[in-house]
């Protein structure tokens, strides 16, 4: 069955950095366009990065454009989302996902940002 693992998350301070990682398994992986999600406490869940099946085109939320940056490996089937200069609004648990079929989501990976 379908399986995402989220992982990598933490506490950081503010301006910090962050490596999640989503590996995927019982589909497959290098058909889809993969994307990261996050949802802060009493919000909704929100798309924020893509990444197409090769790996060559990306899109961002406006909010994480220029510091955050999505990547994947094919071969491990596995996403990642580098995430730099973070800030207190970046405190989520985030998630990943299939791009256009929405397969079960994960347990997600808590990102505290505070000092």
């Amino acid at each position: 069955q379908v399986q995402l693992v989220e992982s990598g998350g933490g506490l950081v301070q503010p301006g910090g950095s962050l490596r999640l990682s989503c590996a995927a398994s019982g589909f497959i992986f290098r058909r889809y366009a993969m994307n990261w999600y996050r949802q802060a406490p009493g919000k909704e869940r929100e798309l924020v990065a893509t990444i197409t099946n090769t790996g060559g085109s990306t899109n961002y939320a406006d909010s994480v454009k220029g510091r955050f940056t999505i990547s994947r490996d094919n071969a491990k089937m596995t996403v990642y989302l580098q995430m730099n200069s973070l800030k207190p609004e970046d405190t989520a648990v985030y998630y990943c996902n299939a791009d256009q079929i929405r397969f079960p989501w994960g347990q997600g990976t808590q990102v505290t940002v505070s000092s």
